[in-house]
């Protein structure tokens, strides 16, 4: 079995479009910020790495290897995968008729709907996980294993509250005892799909973060503040940055507040990469 990659090194594409402009970007471990007027080609590069990375996880395409003129370079050089998550913002309706077919689920009408419907699976998941990890810990019959135990849950409980709290002045919690994502609102239970845009967008991007599980990975965002109140833009990187420290932001925007709190050096501009 290969080794897992902790982050991605650099991304080099031969011809952005058609005709040239060839991009070589050199990433950060933790955050990096894709910056650029409309029409230079951001999203296309947040676009073109996601399908260089889909081929490497499903094993048809080595890590540094060439296709359709991109290449992924990996750390460290050794490693032949990475684990990564790709963020869509747009909430649209969904208009695939075969994937509506075989919903179960009529309140799945929008593509932030379906991406909250297959995160209630990994969420599930994730807490099998962990609560298998508190079990082997506390039987183990080391002190220290023990005292280790009562940690594991810790970002499970910090995803809780942060959400908790973004979510205070319009009266919702997160319902604690359920094993799906579901809220509290004035005394009635709603379910994450009768949330607005802005709360569904918020929900998928923090949510995947924590079914990671605080492991090394990579995490692709093309313009994630859509929807987003200018607060949560604020917020955004350093939230996901607390609830997994090991992720790699990548990320393409327009808005200058996702940069406010503290990551003006962590932009770099398209025509700074581009060759």
């Amino acid at each position: 079995m290969g080794k897992t990659a902790q982050y991605i090194k650099s991304i080099d594409i031969e011809a952005l479009w058609k005709g040239g402009r060839h991009i070589k970007w050199q990433l950060q471990p933790d955050v990096n910020i894709l910056s650029g007027i409309n029409g230079v080609g951001k999203s296309t590069i947040i676009n073109h790495s996601a399908s260089m990375l889909d081929l490497i996880d499903k094993g048809e395409l080595s890590a540094g290897k060439v296709t359709s003129g991109v290449t992924i370079e990996l750390y460290p050089e050794d490693a032949t995968s990475i684990k990564f998550d790709v963020i869509r913002s747009f909430d649209r309706p969904l208009l695939h008729s075969d994937l509506l077919e075989k919903l179960s689920d009529s309140r799945v009408t929008t593509e932030l709907d379906w991406q909250i419907y297959k995160l209630q699976k990994r969420y599930l998941d994730y807490q099998v996980n962990i609560g298998n990890r508190i079990i082997e810990l506390l039987t183990s019959g080391d002190p220290a294993d023990q005292l280790h135990a009562t940690q594991v849950g810790a970002p499970k409980a910090e995803f809780q509250d942060t959400i908790d709290e973004l979510f205070h002045d319009t009266g919702k919690t997160i319902d604690r005892k359920s094993n799906e994502i579901q809220f509290f609102q004035h005394g009635e239970i709603i379910t994450p799909y009768q949330l607005s845009s802005g709360e569904k967008q918020m929900l998928v991007i923090l949510l995947t973060v924590l079914v990671e599980n605080r492991e090394h990975y990579a995490l692709l965002m093309d313009e994630p503040e859509i929807s987003l109140h200018i607060e949560w833009q604020q917020k955004l990187i350093g939230l996901i940055r607390k609830i997994n420290p090991n992720a790699q932001i990548i990320l393409s925007t327009h808005s200058p507040a996702l940069i406010m709190d503290g990551w003006m050096g962590n932009v770099t501009e398209v025509n700074e990469i581009t060759q």
